[in-house]
């Protein structure tokens, strides 16, 4: 790593023990967590010493580990160097635009870890599968996944070093919750013969109940003086709130801080799982979140839905400067919605494209009605 053989950038968050020591000189601990390889086996991978260094030195390091004095090395570690092809190359259906027909998916594409590779993977091959059928390709928009938050961001962006997935990267969280992947993904399961209609009809009774019980809950009141209100404050002092003073509901009851879901089961009637109760609870508790995030979801529809035909010719478009036509054209942006994350590219640009796109269309309509 630090003769010269290897200059890539690295793993910005899966550091060498090399780079460790080379960053933080002045640290007289390091941590190291055995993670077993399996359930039937013995073996252990010792995360947190990923190391090129000799065969020699990595079995004196693991040996003066407190309780690795005597371990077995059975493979020791290496270093790896990926060619990568630029990601701003490739498509949002991860078709490269070199090569009509040709997928890139994986650290090809500048990424690291296996979540990222499967993901493209499964975009990739799904795409290349429509693309034989002469079918509509498969975009996922950042409001809908992270896989397609991780496309968008390697095709408009690009990448200086190995690129990882995180939460804070996609500006919709509270709607591309984990919690909600089944019910973002089973339409286009289904439609791709990649989940049964029991399947898909399952998953859509789940969020029936769900909505049911949403509704139970904001529609429901609790009155102060009633037996079940004397009941509820008993509950609400305990829990260190407020008792009730007036008729409330059990989801606004369920918004407060020292609330949850549990403490109001002995007001609810139906029966709903473990994991259904928590979606019950973050959607009511967040709720005016939520809905403001819709908002501005809606709000970047509009542009997401425009779509830039291929092989526009930026340079006959009026008002753009120098800077932005290369950018542009090297991009190559299938909407204006990915125009507009382009770095460099400006909110006057995009409205300049949005007129353009306008006019294009309506020239092109009156020629398609003469022409019949």
């Amino acid at each position: 790593m630090y003769s010269g053989q290897i200059d890539a950038t690295g793993v910005r968050y899966c550091p060498s023990i090399e780079d460790k020591l080379k960053k933080f000189p002045d640290k007289s601990t390091h941590q190291v967590f055995l993670e077993p390889e399996g359930l039937d086996t013995d073996l252990y991978y010792p995360n947190g010493i990923s190391t090129g260094l000799p065969e020699d030195v990595q079995l004196e390091m693991i040996h003066s580990i407190p309780g690795l004095e005597h371990a077995v090395m059975v493979r020791p570690g290496y270093s790896i160097e990926h060619a990568v092809m630029p990601p701003t190359q490739i498509r949002s259906t991860m078709e490269t635009k070199m090569v009509q027909g040709l997928f890139f998916a994986g650290q090809i594409n500048g990424t690291t870890g296996y979540e990222e590779a499967a993901a493209q993977g499964v975009v990739a091959g799904i795409n290349a599968a429509l693309k034989i059928q002469n079918k509509e390709p498969f975009i996922l928009g950042r409001h809908e996944a992270y896989t397609g938050v991780l496309i968008d961001d390697l095709i408009t962006k690009g990448t200086e070093e190995p690129y990882r997935m995180f939460t804070s990267r996609v500006e919709y969280r509270l709607v591309v919750r984990e919690d909600n992947a089944d019910q973002r993904m089973a339409p286009y399961a289904l439609s791709f013969g990649l989940i049964s209609p029991a399947g898909f009809d399952s998953i859509m009774k789940k969020y029936e109940r769900i909505d049911r019980e949403i509704i139970f809950l904001n529609e429901t009141k609790v009155f102060p003086i009633s037996q079940q209100g004397r009941k509820m404050n008993e509950i609400l002092v305990s829990r260190g709130t407020a008792p009730l003073v007036y008729p409330s509901t059990l989801g606004a009851i369920l918004k407060r801080p020292q609330m949850d879901y549990d403490s109001l089961v002995p007001f609810i009637p139906s029966e709903i799982s473990s994991g259904e109760k928590d979606y019950v609870e973050y959607e009511i508790k967040y709720k005016g979140f939520i809905e403001r995030q819709l908002r501005d979801i809606e709000r970047m529809r509009h542009i997401e839905n425009i779509k830039i035909p291929t092989g526009l010719d930026f340079d006959v478009v009026p008002g753009l400067s120098i800077e932005i036509r290369q950018k542009l054209k090297s991009f190559s942006p299938l909407t204006l919605g990915q125009a507009h994350r382009i770095s460099g590219v400006t909110p006057a640009a995009i409205s300049i494209l949005m007129v353009y796109l306008r006019k294009l269309s309506l020239e092109r309509r009156k020629a398609g009605t003469e022409t019949a």
